[in-house]
């Protein structure tokens, strides 16, 4: 299937390992031109070096994206660089699992507002694509009561409701927006490596509530998003996909 990905501008929050690099990966081998961001420099060089190598068109920041000023300074400057934006997909979470008013604070700033900034700052350039779409990735944890912490999981379910209110406003403009929430998803250096090593024991309380009997790979929950946010996906929008191996058990109707 051709995903109609082919030139198109795309902005990836988080785009310097897991799920975000799969997806900077992805868009790239179809043809779009992509910018990442991420706070740690060196992994950001190491993608944007190693893509480039490859033949993509690729340009990337380190930022931290819960500063105002720097996020809308990267969406600026990546428009200026891709000569204009068509996808942005918002991946990055203070991952704000304690139960304490730091952890409401981290994630309204870096989960809920980064987001809300991320949109406002490229929708000058959303509304003049023809293809335009704006994706985020929440997780099951704002779907159910889980493990985690109330803010995390409050925060992953305002994702969707916002998204929910773009696709309806933006509609009558033809930009779309859609959630991705994710079941648990293991990579190196992800927070589940961590968990398996410093907390065996929650690592294997979470690995048996998934029926397969495994984690997802970020790949399998970026090829989700990706196609999603692609021109191919071009009917839907105020949806939110579940890609959990059928982790969560609610009926989604």
């Amino acid at each position: 299937m051709d995903l109609g990905l082919t030139g198109k501008r795309v902005l990836i929050t988080g785009g310097s390992k897991g799920i975000g690099l799969a997806c900077a990966e992805i868009f790239a081998a179809e043809g779009a031109a992509v910018s990442i961001c991420a706070r740690n420099a060196e992994g950001v060089e190491a993608v944007v070096s190693r893509l480039s190598g490859g033949g993509a068109t690729i340009t990337g920041s380190a930022i931290d994206v819960s500063q105002r000023d720097a996020l809308e300074g990267w969406v600026t400057s990546s428009a200026e660089k891709l000569g204009g934006i068509d996808i942005v997909v918002g991946n990055v979470s203070a991952l704000a699992v304690s139960d304490d008013e730091e952890a409401w604070r981290a994630g309204f700033e870096t989960d809920m507002m980064h987001s809300v900034r991320l949109v406002n700052a490229a929708m000058p350039w959303l509304e003049k694509s023809e293809a335009a779409s704006i994706t985020f990735v929440s997780s099951v944890s704002g779907r159910e009561i889980d493990f985690t912490g109330p803010a995390y999981g409050a925060f992953k379910a305002a994702l969707v409701h916002y998204a929910q209110g773009l696709a309806y406003r933006l509609a009558a403009q033809g930009v779309r927006a859609n959630t991705v929430s994710p079941g648990n998803t293991y990579f190196p250096g992800g927070i589940w490596e961590g968990i398996e090593t410093g907390n065996p024991d929650l690592f294997a309380e979470a690995l048996s509530l998934n029926p397969t009997g495994r984690m997802a790979r970020p790949e399998e929950i970026a090829r989700a998003i990706v196609f999603l946010a692609s021109p191919a996906s071009s009917f839907t929008t105020g949806t939110n996909l579940v890609v959990d191996g059928a982790l969560t058990k609610g009926v989604q109707l």
